[in-house]
C-alpha cells in the first residue's frame, strides 16, 4: 500500500528536495505552495505524513498545525515542522500546536529518514512513546501532542 505525505512550502525548492527525500523513503508525495494552498489539499485529501513550513505568507505554520489537530479526520496524521527558525520557543509552540517533530532546515536526509522511521514504528506500535526532545539533537527534536 503506497503512503502519501503532503508537504506544505512556499519554497517550491525546498518543497522539490524534501519530495525526493520522501520518494525514497517509499511515499507518494504531493506538495502545496504555501499555506492556504495547503489547507484546500488537506479538505481534499487524507495524508498519511505533513511536512509543514512553519515561515509562510498569510497564515503561518503554527495556525496550519492548529487547523490539522482540529479536525476529526486529519487529528491522528503525523506532523513534522521545519524551519530554519530554531529557536527554543518557536519549537516550544509549534509542540503546543500538535506537530509530532521538528526538523531544522536545511534537512538532511538521514536526519529525515530517523524521523520519518520513527513515526511508522510509532504508528505500528501505537503505545510506544516518542523519546523526549530534550535528549535528541535539535535536528530530529520530537514534539509530544
Amino acid at each position: 500500500m503506497t503512503r502519501l505525505a503532503l508537504i506544505i512550502d512556499d519554497n517550491r525548492m525546498i518543497a522539490k528536495s524534501l519530495g525526493q527525500m520522501l520518494e525514497l523513503l517509499g511515499y507518494e508525495v504531493q506538495a502545496a505552495p504555501g499555506s492556504l494552498p495547503g489547507l484546500q489539499m488537506l479538505g481534499k485529501i487524507t495524508p498519511d505524513l505533513i511536512l509543514l513550513d512553519l515561515h509562510m505568507q498569510g497564515i503561518n505554520g503554527i495556525e496550519v498545525c492548529r487547523y490539522i489537530r482540529r479536525d476529526v479526520r486529519l487529528h491522528n496524521v503525523p506532523v513534522i515542522a521545519i524551519s530554519s527558525d530554531d529557536q527554543e520557543v518557536m519549537i516550544d509552540g509549534v509542540r503546543e500546536a500538535g506537530a509530532n517533530f521538528f526538523l531544522s532546515k536545511p534537512i538532511e536526509y538521514e536526519a529525515l529518514e530517523k524521523v520519518v522511521r520513527q513515526i511508522e514504528t510509532a504508528h505500528s506500535a501505537p503505545t510506544q512513546i516518542l523519546e523526549d526532545r530534550r535528549n535528541v539533537p535539535p535536528q530530529t527534536r520530537p514534539h509530544k501532542s
